[in-house]
C-alpha cells in the first residue's frame, strides 16, 4: 500500500497519537521531515519527525512495530514501555523502543513549560508508524 506523501503528513498526528491524547484539548503538533526507503534491509524505510508536547500533554498507549529513536529537544517527557519502569528523558537525552514494545507513557514531564523531540523509525515499508492498543 502506498500512502502519498501529502497524505502522510496530514495523517502522522493521528498514526503517532494511536488515538486522542489525553491531557490536552488539541493534538501534540507532528511534522514530519524524512521519509526515505532503505531497500537494502529489504523491505524497510525510515521516518523523521518532530513532536511537540504542550504542558502536562501525553499520548494513550500505541506500539510504533519498528525500531524507534528518541531525542530530547527541549524540555523534558516521561516514556515507557510495558514491563519496564517509566524514565525521565531530558533535552540531549535518548529513549528507545524495540519493536516488540507497547508505548505505555509517552508525556510531557512538565505542567507549565513545552517539551520537544525527534523521533526516529525504522519500520516496514508503508506500515503506519503508530497502532493503539488497549
Amino acid at each position: 500500500m502506498h500512502i502519498p506523501l501529502r497524505s502522510l503528513i496530514v495523517l502522522l498526528p493521528a498514526l503517532f497519537l494511536a488515538g486522542a491524547p489525553s491531557g490536552a484539548a488539541e493534538p501534540p503538533k507532528v511534522a514530519s521531515l524524512l521519509k526515505k526507503s532503505l531497500a537494502d534491509l529489504g523491505d524497510k524505510e525510515a521516518v523523521m519527525l518532530t513532536v511537540e508536547y504542550a504542558p502536562g500533554q501525553s499520548s494513550a498507549p500505541h506500539r510504533h512495530n519498528a525500531h524507534t529513536f528518541v531525542y530530547v529537544l527541549q524540555g523534558a517527557v516521561l516514556m515507557g514501555v510495558q514491563g519496564k519502569e517509566p524514565v525521565r528523558v531530558e533535552a540531549g537525552e535518548t529513549f528507545y523502543e524495540a519493536p516488540t514494545d507497547v508505548h505505555t507513557i509517552s508525556r510531557n514531564a512538565s505542567a507549565s513549560e513545552p517539551a520537544r523531540f525527534l523521533v526516529f523509525f525504522i519500520k516496514d515499508s508503508g506500515a503506519p508508524t503508530s497502532v493503539p492498543v488497549q
